[in-house]
């Protein structure tokens, strides 16, 4: 789908996913039907999800991790898919550069969704990875997460 500059600015305004439809239309003079229409296609087509994100320094026991994984396989995509399987991970991207996947998932400090429990009971599903790097994310700046706990 492409986007043309009217739902660029819907999306726009959509930063604040609760906005009233009546005020976006408003602001960038289209009807609210139109809003409306728009935006329900853009949902339908997959090029718009609007969902509730958490602030992870707010909730103490969740902490934010991001992996680099090296693959020994080149089936890029299919380990993507695997790895977005496993409990607690946000996101899967192939990347260009030294790794091959950036994984970002959320562990807690509470319960068994360590660090290490997540990479002894879920990493070790997944085969073919050469080399992992973690980076525990200490301190964020805009930066706003699914809550999955």
């Amino acid at each position: 789908m492409k986007l043309d500059e009217t739902n660029k600015a819907i999306i726009k305004e959509l930063s604040n996913g609760r906005k009233a439809f009546s005020t976006i239309a408003e602001k960038i003079g289209i009807t609210e039907n139109t809003v409306r229409s728009r935006v329900n296609k853009l949902l339908e087509d997959g090029v718009l999800q609007i969902s509730g994100l958490v602030d992870p320094q707010s909730i103490p026991e969740m902490q934010v991790v991001i992996m680099g994984i090296k693959l020994s396989t080149l089936d890029l995509e299919l380990k993507a898919k695997e790895m977005l399987s496993l409990k607690g991970v946000i996101s899967v991207v192939v990347v260009t550069g030294r790794y091959d996947l950036i994984v970002q998932l959320v562990t807690s400090t509470q319960d068994d969704q360590s660090l290490l429990n997540f990479f002894k009971n879920e990493l070790s599903k997944i085969k073919g990875i050469s080399d992992v790097e973690t980076f525990v994310v200490y301190q964020a700046h805009n930066f706003m997460i699914p809550f999955i706990l």
